[in-house]
């Protein structure tokens, strides 16, 4: 079974690095300017999105929520980026540099995820997507509580933690959906 959630994780994460790619090309690194809170917010908004429509059951803009957990994973490699190299409104990076950035945080996340799947033995494919939309929010509201602790915990895993976690999550959902899908 690990063989085929290699596969169809390394499916949507290269899914997630095309868009990813494809979105530095339009806009360059303009994200740059965001700091921690402003990402971690933006990635609040994609999951209280798919919260509420997982409770309407309806949605008024016709984007999937597929979409929305692609948009997660990419903001948290983003803001792992930021929390490696900080913030900036006018610096540049190569896009070769930052490509290599993802890669590594996506190669950690990755590493991460077949760690755990081995020790959980793939239970979150029995889980439903809304646990994954909660288990998400639960670690947005951790990673505030951390922020306003100025970072500091003391029994707790810090901010990256709770962000490969949360790529991982998004990972899984998006694997679960294309289940349903096909």
């Amino acid at each position: 079974m690990q063989e085929k959630t290699i596969l169809e994780y390394n499916t949507e994460l290269a899914n997630c690095r095309k868009i990813f790619t494809d979105k530095l090309q339009d806009y360059g690194t303009n994200w740059r300017v965001l700091r921690v809170p402003s990402l971690i917010d933006q990635i609040f908004i994609k999951a209280q999105r798919i919260r509420s429509i997982e409770e309407k059951k309806t949605s008024k803009i016709d984007e999937p929520v597929y979409g929305e957990f692609l948009g997660i994973v990419n903001y948290s490699i983003i803001t792992l980026i930021q929390l490696e190299i900080g913030s900036s409104f006018n610096e540049d990076i190569a896009a070769e540099k930052i490509i290599a950035l993802y890669n590594t945080k996506a190669t950690l996340a990755t590493e991460l995820m077949l760690a755990k799947n081995h020790d959980y033995g793939e239970a979150w494919r029995e889980m439903y997507v809304s646990s994954f939309t909660d288990l998400i929010l639960s670690k947005l509201l951790r990673i505030r509580n951390i922020i306003a602790n100025d970072g500091v915990t003391i029994a707790s895993e810090g901010i990256e933690s709770n962000l490969y976690d949360m790529l991982n999550y998004a990972m899984f959902a998006m694997i679960r959906l294309n289940e349903k899908n096909n």
